[in-house]
């Protein structure tokens, strides 16, 4: 396995430790769309990255599905914010946070790799983070949001799988 695989399994290992080490109590509304938001960039933002520098056409097609999915689903977190008149954090601490979030992706063939690894990874944390605020909320809209979303995160990462299958 690569320096940058190991990196990133390592890296990915961590941030699902300490996931499962903060899911085992509930949330606030707040912070878990503070939470899902921070993680929702770092995966807008992942995704654009990938788009730029890889030159696989399948790897490029799924970053416009995520790019799109998690704007929609970060847009859709803001709307709930506000309706339910949640104090959220400033845009720039969730983007400083996103940033901490992004996977360390260097260049070269094994970008693509490493890219779509760091995507399955993401993925069924982001998966597992949603399906259990929605066991654990008494919000109807958070339930409603999981709803939405879980689908389309379920539809990233059977993506995100085939594409890890195919290189």
């Amino acid at each position: 396995m690569s320096r940058m695989a190991t990196r990133l399994r390592n890296a990915s290992f961590a941030t699902l430790l300490g996931l499962c080490a903060s899911s085992a109590f509930a949330q606030s509304p707040a912070d878990f769309i503070n939470d899902a938001s921070a993680k929702g960039m770092a995966d807008i933002e992942a995704s654009r990255l990938a788009h730029q520098k890889s030159e696989s056409k399948e790897v490029k097609d799924y970053t416009i599905v995520v790019i799109n999915d998690r704007t929609t689903a970060n847009q859709h977190l803001a709307k709930i914010a506000k309706k339910l008149d949640l104090p959220v954090a400033p845009h720039e601490e969730v983007a400083d946070k996103a940033k901490e979030l992004m996977p360390e992706v260097k260049d070269g063939t094994t970008f693509d790799q490493a890219y779509v690894a760091s995507q399955v990874q993401t993925t069924q944390e982001a998966i597992s983070q949603i399906e259990q605020e929605a066991q654990n909320t008494d919000v109807p809209e958070i339930k409603a949001f999981a709803e939405e979303t879980l689908p389309k995160l379920q539809n990233h990462l059977q993506m995100a799988k085939s594409l890890q299958a195919s290189r």
